[in-house]
């Protein structure tokens, strides 16, 4: 019997020039995802003080791919994959 799928996590540099640059609105986009979703069980959410790409941010981490300059609009589109991502439970076969 296969074993349950780890969740993906998503990663939120807290550094300070990530949250000047937008992952302060990012998390909060994050934070909905979470609450209208209601699966926490597939995702999990954590955030780290800096991931040293300072010039490149916002940047967060999502299943373990670094993303730079992440703009609302494009943290939205990422959130979106994962609804159709069968390691998520969401997607399809």
């Amino acid at each position: 019997m296969p074993s349950d799928p780890q969740p993906a996590e998503i990663v939120v540099c807290y550094g300070t020039s990530c949250f000047a640059r937008g992952n302060s609105e990012n998390l909060a986009i994050v934070n909905e995802y979470l609450q209208s979703h209601g699966d926490r069980a597939s995702l999990r959410l954590s955030g780290k003080l800096c991931q040293n790409q300072c010039a490149e941010g916002p940047n967060i981490v999502i299943g373990g791919t670094l993303h730079h300059g992440v703009t609302p609009a494009r943290l939205r589109q990422l959130l979106q994959s994962l609804d159709e991502s069968p390691v998520n439970g969401h997607g399809t076969d």
